[in-house]
């Protein structure tokens, strides 16, 4: 097979349907920059789990003058009974399971209280005597905070015992959500992408089928008739999956690094490297759909 006439008549076609050229490469585009965009969202989720789920504490609230239940009859834990749950923090039963933990008094919790919501008005009605006193305790493996939850609940002064990873995963769920929209848009925008890339084929074939009845008139293979249209598919896929990965590098780089990395200064962010794992994965996701979508469609119509 000659490459170089293979390679003209694939830059003639391409020439001739500029348009519709553009509109293979457009599509592609928008359907790989989703498509990268979902990756990097998955990539960034492993990161905050990794990075979150190793810093999430278990909180031992002990009760206050406001809080409900029978473990609270008596109003604000008493010293007592503040100093009964340390003791079982450094018993053996449950001290095999901890890193390390301290004790946050109502003048902490309300001080950190007020930096939290710093402006709110609500930061001018609760007083330090509402909040909890509190045990934050860190694990040493984070997985099994059901120890603590089930020796320290229903003790006498503690309102409640919460492991903060059960609010991690409602964020993490929620981020899980986005990422399966923006990952059902691509694969919605990636279907039209290959009805595209064989209508774009089958057109091409179709306005230049006296050439083609000419070919198979002097005995051309079927592979050299083929080969030309397959490529014009690839080549217009290829510059838009080059466009989804500069969009891709750009979000990275301005928006995730640049703007959001000077404002969460304490969250692991995915980086350039991500970003540049991510680009190959979308250079060869439209090769290869454009080159399915391109011979099925010039297989058909020779078959016509």
């Amino acid at each position: 097979m000659r490459i170089g006439l293979v390679l003209s008549e694939a830059a003639n076609g391409l020439r001739r349907n500029a348009s519709m050229v553009v509109s293979v490469v457009l599509v592609t585009f928008i359907s790989l920059t989703f498509v990268g965009a979902a990756v990097l969202m998955q990539m960034q989720i492993g990161q905050m789990k990794n990075f979150w789920y190793d810093k999430a504490q278990v909180g031992i609230y002990m009760c206050s003058d406001i809080s409900p239940g029978e473990t609270c009859t008596g109003g604000d834990a008493s010293p007592e009974q503040i100093a009964a749950v340390e003791a079982q923090l450094k018993s053996p039963t449950l001290a095999s399971f901890i890193d390390n933990y301290y004790f946050e008094t109502h003048e902490q919790a309300f001080e950190n209280f007020k930096k939290q919501f710093a402006g709110n008005p609500v930061a001018d009605y609760v007083t330090a005597d509402q909040l909890n006193q509190t045990f934050w305790v860190n694990l040493q493996d984070p997985a099994q905070s059901a120890v603590l939850v089930e020796s320290l609940s229903g003790v006498a002064g503690v309102e409640n015992v919460a492991d903060q990873r059960k609010y991690l995963d409602q964020i993490f769920s929620v981020l899980n959500v986005a990422s399966y929209t923006a990952i059902g848009i691509a694969g919605l925008m990636l279907i039209a992408a290959a009805l595209l890339i064989a209508t774009t084929i089958r057109l091409s074939a179709f306005s230049r089928r006296r050439e083609l009845g000419i070919m198979r008139l002097v005995g051309a293979s079927n592979r050299f008739i083929q080969t030309p249209f397959i490529l014009e598919g690839v080549f217009a896929a290829l510059l838009g999956s080059l466009l989804a990965g500069g969009a891709i590098v750009a979000l990275v780089y301005f928006f995730v690094q640049g703007y959001l990395g000077a404002r969460l200064t304490g969250f692991a962010l995915v980086g350039m490297d991500d970003a540049l794992v991510v680009v190959p994965i979308l250079l060869v996701v439209g090769a290869v759909l454009a080159a399915f979508s391109a011979n099925f469609a010039i297989t058909r119509y020779l078959k016509v």
